[in-house]
């Protein structure tokens, strides 16, 4: 999974309409895929760095969690309905949303398509 997101991380530097859709976004994102916890930081809309949790001491403004599996339908080229958003996913019982909602909604987009990045190759 550290793979994927680093590829994810490369692809995002790659993709400018991305980086300007996330240019006032700075904040860590808690993704959590199964047991494991993975904190993002983004700088205006580059992801800055990566680590791996699980960790008490660092602070998340929100937090997207799901399974390996319902990430890996998500991340298909063409995903099945109800793994084709990540609302889908909280939807169907397959994914979760805490924190700052707010923050999440404010950059919805940005966020969605990063987690998107994936179905465009070969990165999962």
């Amino acid at each position: 999974m550290l793979e994927t997101l680093m590829q994810m991380q490369k692809r995002l530097g790659e993709t400018p309409h991305l980086l300007r859709l996330g240019r006032l976004f700075s904040e860590t994102v808690l993704l959590e895929i199964a047991e494991a916890e993975y904190y993002l930081t983004f700088e205006k809309g580059a992801l800055v760095s990566i680590e791996e949790g699980p960790s008490r001491k660092t602070p998340w403004r929100f937090a997207f969690m799901t399974d390996a599996e319902a990430l890996e339908a998500f991340w298909q080229p063409r995903p099945a309905p109800g793994f084709h958003d990540i609302f889908g996913l909280v939807k169907t019982g397959r994914g979760r949303i805490d924190g700052d909602i707010l923050m999440l909604v404010k950059n919805l987009r940005f966020f969605k398509e990063f987690m998107a990045l994936p179905r465009k190759g070969d990165l999962a």
